[in-house]
């Protein structure tokens, strides 16, 4: 309150003001006259007074994390099997959620079938309209498109300059690499290594299937002989065997004890079932006896 804001304001700038002649004094002559000894120092927090750059001569070094004009990534020229591959399968993903909409695509055909394959035939990204917003890049489930660092890119042709087409948009993998290793390196390991992701899904699959191939091909165990019992061997044999005798009469014994008991009278049911018809025909009697008499 009261001006105290632009009082602060104005204290740091009279700070930097006099830091700059001091800075100045310290360096000499040689402050901008050693652009590779002094730029790093001078751009570090060691730095005071005035922040200024020499540019074109100086140009501040870029993070990793900087955004500029995307660029697809393909193989390297010295890769083994697939040199100058494209990474991008041309699935369109980008191109949906670029919020300008700069980016265009054309599917690439298998020129015998006519079918679809995963390789863009054409892409095109209109940089003037381009907000370097990196969701192309963020979205992209391939690790295809990436935010390029190069900022110089002024020109007074529109038409033919400023619209990169694919052989424009197209850097090697190294040229990624080198601009951000860290970032490089935090990819490959969430892919499970530096292929592209079809390519390391490819070869684990054919891993699993020569490792089952492998165990298939394996010879199977052979059977266990037959071994011819030794003395102490033989000794236990006999008598589990006179063991399973004594048992097996043991069994015998018992079921003839059980076919030598007579049954009970309740646990047969054809003399409960006489037992019930008899009962019936005795309340029949009694029954008739009965109507009989009141009748007379």
């Amino acid at each position: 309150m009261y001006g105290r804001g632009i009082l602060k304001g104005l204290g740091v700038t009279i700070k930097h003001f006099i830091d700059t002649y001091i800075d100045d004094l310290r360096y000499g002559l040689n402050k901008y006259s050693k652009f590779e000894d002094n730029f790093t120092q001078r751009q570090s927090h060691e730095a005071r007074g005035a922040f200024t750059i020499q540019y074109p001569d100086e140009k501040m070094a870029m993070p990793e994390r900087f955004r500029f004009t995307p660029f697809l990534v393909v193989n390297d020229d010295d890769h083994p099997d697939a040199p100058g591959q494209d990474w991008c399968t041309s699935c369109g993903i980008c191109a949906k959620v670029c919020p300008p909409q700069c980016i265009w695509i054309v599917r690439g055909q298998d020129p015998v079938t006519k079918r679809p394959i995963p390789e863009p035939e054409a892409f095109y990204i209109d940089i003037d309209i381009c907000m370097n917003c990196g969701f192309c890049a963020e979205f992209c489930p391939f690790d295809a498109i990436k935010m390029d660092h190069d900022y110089e890119m002024a020109s007074y042709d529109r038409t033919t300059t400023h619209i990169h087409d694919k052989n424009r948009l197209q850097k090697p993998f190294t040229y990624w690499r080198s601009i951000a290793p860290q970032i490089t390196v935090e990819e490959a390991e969430a892919r499970g290594g530096w292929e592209h992701v079809d390519v390391i899904k490819a070869k684990e699959k054919a891993a699993k299937e020569a490792a089952k191939k492998a165990a298939a091909a394996e010879p199977a165990k052979p059977a266990t002989a037959d071994v011819i019992p030794t003395g102490e061997q033989a000794a236990q044999g006999e008598s589990l065997k006179t063991d399973t005798v004594d048992s097996a009469a043991n069994v015998a014994a018992l079921n003839r004890a059980e076919a030598s008991t007579p049954d009970t009278p309740a646990s047969d049911p054809d003399a409960e079932k006489a037992a019930r018809l008899a009962k019936r025909e005795a309340a029949l009697a009694r029954k008739h006896a009965k109507k009989e008499g009141g009748e007379s």
